[in-house]
């Protein structure tokens, strides 16, 4: 329970936590920020990684520059290196396991509902997946791995995972170099690091409160069918 309270104060006071890191491992702090991006994308049991909100706090750390800060080159060559060989390992490791992970059940350290969501949303919407679920938290930790269980040719793997890497590193790192230190973002970092989850996940809220809305919807349809069914049965 320590461990996780822990963890959540992180997220929620990322700014002040990555500040500090820079400080106390100063050339390290790299290696770092492209093992937790390279985990978060790289390995399906860890979606839980702060994603969005990290790079944006590195990107207005960077802006920041002399020893509180990053060097914006090499921070953005770090990141989105992280999230394509992430995104890489993910699609072999889903390539090697293949379709029998969808016999797999619930456990603390893998989601099947959120695969078998990814899945449906790849089975609607092909390739463009990895790029649109790179601005999606949970998604993208699912994406490349059910690519790989789908046996997508690597050439065409490869190209949306460098376009969505590229993409989501380069966006989300440059508006927080470019806004992370406006005054105002700057005395409310915590709030924005907030407002970034909260924006992240609100995609998945919709699109489940519209299957949720559809499923009863379908539940009532079927309700009035048996009713009406029943009936010119009686009338029989």
């Amino acid at each position: 329970m320590e461990l996780l309270t822990h963890f959540i104060d992180i997220v929620l006071h990322l700014d002040q936590h990555l500040g500090a890191w820079v400080v106390q491992y100063g050339i390290w702090i790299y290696a770092i920020l492209f093992f937790i991006i390279f985990a978060e994308t790289g390995f399906v049991v860890t979606p839980f990684l702060p994603g969005d909100s990290l790079l944006f706090v590195a990107g207005a750390l960077a802006a920041i520059g002399g020893d509180g800060g990053m060097h914006i080159g090499l921070l953005l060559a770090t990141l989105c290196s992280a999230a394509v060989l992430g995104n890489t390992v993910n699609y072999h490791i889903g390539r090697f396991i293949g379709p029998r992970v969808f016999q797999w059940e619930n456990s603390r350290f893998f989601n099947k509902n959120a695969l078998l969501k990814t899945h449906a949303f790849y089975e609607r919407h092909g390739g463009k997946t990895l790029v649109i679920s790179r601005f999606l938290p949970i998604f993208r930790t699912f994406a490349p791995f059910v690519a790989g269980v789908g046996a997508m040719t690597y050439s065409r793997f490869h190209m949306f995972n460098l376009a969505g890497g590229l993409g989501w590193c380069f966006s989300l790192t440059l508006a927080g170099y470019w806004f992370g230190n406006l005054e105002r973002v700057k005395n409310n970092l915590s709030l924005v690091i907030v407002g970034i989850i909260i924006v992240s996940l609100l995609p998945m809220l919709i699109a489940w409160l519209m299957r949720d809305k559809e499923e009863k919807n379908e539940h009532g349809s079927r309700a009035i069918s048996a009713i009406y069914g029943g009936n010119k049965q009686d009338k029989a």
